[in-house]
C-alpha cells in the first residue's frame, strides 16, 4: 500500500512538473507533408508580366514523414472542381532544393498566357519525392499542395 500511494503522489508531482514547463508543441499536420506552400502579394490582382514571391517550407515533410523533395513542380491551374476543361496548367517553374536545404523561395513572373475570366487560380506544387520499391530501389512518387493566386482576369477570354 505504501508503495501505491508513493508512486501516485510522484506521478502527480512529475504531471505537475511537466504542465508548468512551458514547451512549445510541435504542430506538423499530415497535410502539411508535401509542404507549407505560401504565394504573396495576396491583396492585389496580378497581372501578366507581374512578379510574385513563392515560398515553401519543407521542414514539418522532411523531419516527421521523411518526404526529401527531389524536384518541385510549381504550375498555376483552375483546379478540377472549377475548371471547365479550357483552363490549360501553365507549367511556371521545375526546382530542386539545394543540398541541406528546408525551404524554396523565389521570385517568379506571371506568364503571359490565356486566363479565362472569372476563373480561381491557384498554384499548384508538385513534390516529387522518392521512396524505396518493393526491391530497394528508387522510386519517384508525387504528392501537391496548392495556394490561391489572386489573377487579374478581367481582361481575359
Amino acid at each position: 500500500m505504501k508503495f501505491a500511494s508513493s508512486a501516485a503522489v510522484l506521478s502527480l508531482a512529475g504531471l505537475v512538473a511537466a504542465s508548468s514547463l512551458n514547451i512549445p508543441r510541435q504542430n506538423c499536420p499530415e497535410a502539411t507533408r508535401f509542404g507549407v506552400l505560401s504565394v504573396s502579394p495576396t491583396d492585389t490582382p496580378l497581372n501578366p508580366g507581374d512578379n510574385f514571391n513563392v515560398n515553401v517550407d519543407f521542414n514539418c515533410g522532411m523531419n516527421n514523414f521523411g518526404i526529401v523533395p527531389k524536384f518541385l513542380d510549381y504550375t498555376i491551374v483552375v483546379p478540377a472542381p472549377n475548371n471547365n476543361g479550357h483552363e490549360q496548367p501553365i507549367v511556371l517553374a521545375r526546382r530542386t532544393l539545394a543540398a541541406g536545404a528546408t525551404a524554396d523561395t523565389f521570385t517568379a513572373q506571371v506568364p503571359h498566357g490565356f486566363y479565362f475570366k472569372g476563373a480561381q487560380y491557384s498554384l499548384l506544387l508538385t513534390n516529387n519525392y522518392p521512396i524505396k520499391g518493393t526491391d530497394g530501389s528508387e522510386v519517384i512518387v508525387q504528392g501537391g499542395i496548392y495556394a490561391g493566386l489572386n489573377l487579374n482576369t478581367t481582361d481575359g477570354l
